[in-house]
């Protein structure tokens, strides 16, 4: 579905947590690729980073959530200085993550859903958590540092999102020109969520995946510009390719989008292989892998679904993040 474009619009934004797609789908519509071989290793793995240290059998001894924690500290302010040194990031992430967790539950209430708009809680911890995961993304050597200092829970989902964020910047040239950029409000977090299980029970992909692929290629619609090769829509389709697969719908219809998408990847190997069916949509490992590692966070804790929700569209431009929504 997909080639890989460097130096492309979607490639230049949605970067782990930070806005656009890395790749546009390949045109016409290939036919799936052989299946591919057991999952690859991650990054960390690869490398020897991170891997072993981020649970709290280490000799530095984890952080522990205080009792300010406990209490729901006040949000941080959007451009709120992120902590360089592994002690305080790791104290940051204990601390963002459970008070985020907190906002969450808050904002779902008993039914566990979330209606309406996300209130101010939730949109500044998340983005707090995005600058936090971005900063790891950045540098491996302060991730394994400051994973080392974390609990084994938070470590876990501090590893996914700073890899994945490692794994998308690796994909990405900085751009020069971000104001060509153009973004708008997503649809709601639960009318999402209910495309998304309405397309499982249709063709049997898991809508955590596709909660990923949004995630990753257009922060769940908040970036609306067409890539340089002419991918449209939430879900990034080219025109051929949307024929092909879109059933007739609007691309540009989250719904539409959403429902292509799952159709696209169960013809392309999903469920039963979904890395061979993302590797059909973005022909790129690190892609991936990163789709998977948010697809596990959110299979984990479907808070993790409403905190990537919130994550807003970053550019990475030459002169560094710029970060294009949110308060």
């Amino acid at each position: 579905m997909r080639r890989r474009w460097i130096g492309g619009l979607a490639l230049a934004v949605l970067v782990s947590g930070c806005g656009a797609t890395t790749a546009a789908p390949r045109e016409p519509a290939p036919a799936p690729p052989a299946a591919s071989p057991a999952p690859s290793a991650s990054a960390a793995d690869e490398s020897g980073d991170a891997g072993s240290e981020g649970s709290a059998g280490t000799a530095t001894s984890p952080v522990r959530p205080s009792a300010s924690t406990e209490a729901l500290d006040a949000p941080p302010a959007p451009d709120a200085a992120i902590p360089t040194s592994p002690d305080r990031l790791a104290k940051a992430v204990v601390t963002t993550e459970a008070a985020l967790k907190r906002a969450i539950d808050d904002w779902r209430g008993d039914d566990g859903k979330a209606g309406g708009e996300p209130p101010e809680a939730v949109v500044l911890w998340s983005l707090h958590q995005q600058r936090l995961y971005r900063v790891l993304g950045h540098d491996a050597g302060l991730t394994r540092r400051t994973l080392a200092r974390l609990p084994a829970a938070v470590a876990d989902r501090a590893r996914d999102n700073a890899e994945a964020a490692r794994d998308l910047f690796d994909l990405t040239r900085p751009t020069s020109t971000p104001g060509r950029f153009r973004t708008q409000e997503p649809p709601r977090a639960e009318d999402l969520r209910g495309y998304m299980r309405g397309a499982e029970r249709r063709f049997g992909v898991d809508w955590e995946v596709l909660a990923a692929v949004m995630l990753v290629e257009t922060k769940f619609g908040r970036l609306r510009s067409p890539s340089s090769a002419g991918a449209q829509g939430p879900m990034q389709f080219m025109p051929a390719t949307w024929k092909a697969y879109g059933l007739g719908g609007d691309v540009h219809d989250p719904r539409d989008a959403v429902t292509g998408a799952a159709n696209y990847l169960r013809a392309s190997g999903a469920p039963g292989d979904y890395r061979r069916a993302l590797y059909a949509y973005n022909h790129d490992r690190r892609y991936v892998d990163a789709v998977q590692r948010y697809a596990r966070q959110i299979r984990r804790d479907a808070r993790a679904y409403y905190a990537y929700h919130s994550w807003q569209v970053f550019v990475l431009t030459t002169k560094g993040d710029l970060r294009l929504t949110g308060p």
